[in-house]
């Protein structure tokens, strides 16, 4: 399976959960896939002291940032085509909810950044699957309305995701919900308290029923 994985930036206040997206890729590689690394070329909504907890007074870029998760080797979000890929995988972090969509800040009225809305769109129409962690199934219901996900158990995202028209299934770690109408794998990851372990095991959860879906 040839994966594109979006990442929102670098660090779960801001960006990208860091141990979502190392162990998304290990996944996909561990079980003979590929991957190729996007993101979309736009400021954070802010940055974040991951140490305090509180707001810098600096900006930074998504793609420069999340530049540092791949070791450089990233895309804009511009050069995605569907055709070039089996499957789209968004790990979580803050950063999906503030810089990929605004959900963070607006709930189920959030609006999602355009070139990553075209993404789950143009993925969706070819067919392919797309496999979500943590906080980003909340992305996937926005766009595309009548999905099945899991963000784990928690109570007020999952009435969030009904209100923008998705389903939830309650999961735990290990535990991924399967759309298989719409081809969407989801996993709570640390959406629920975790071990470093246990996100690994949700990663190659993911990344397994993606291939199978995908036919890999």
């Amino acid at each position: 399976m040839k994966a594109a994985v979006v990442l929102a930036g670098c660090g779960v206040m801001d960006g990208a959960e860091i141990h979502e997206a190392v162990m998304t890729m290990y996944a996909i590689d561990k079980n003979g896939g590929s991957y190729r690394l996007f993101a979309p070329n736009v400021a954070q909504h802010h940055v974040v002291n991951h140490i305090t907890g509180d707001e810098m007074k600096e900006s930074r870029n998504v793609l420069t940032e999340a530049a540092r998760i791949a070791r450089g080797k990233i895309s804009p979000m511009t050069d995605y085509r569907a055709a070039d890929f089996d499957a789209l995988i968004f790990p979580g972090g803050f950063g999906v909810a503030k810089n990929l969509c605004t959900y963070a800040f607006d709930g189920p009225d959030c609006h999602v950044d355009r070139v990553v809305e075209e993404a789950i769109l143009a993925t969706h129409r070819a067919g392919k699957p797309i496999g979500a962690l943590c906080i980003s199934p909340v992305l996937i219901a926005r766009v595309l309305g009548d999905v099945t996900v899991t963000i784990g158990n928690d109570r007020g995202t999952t009435a969030d995701i009904a209100k923008l028209g998705g389903k939830h299934e309650n999961k735990r770690h290990g535990e991924v919900a399967v759309d298989s109408k719409n081809l969407i794998v989801t996993a709570p990851c640390y959406m629920l308290d975790a071990t470093l372990s246990e996100i690994a095991r949700d990663a190659e959860a993911v990344v397994k029923a993606l291939m199978e879906l995908a036919g890999r």
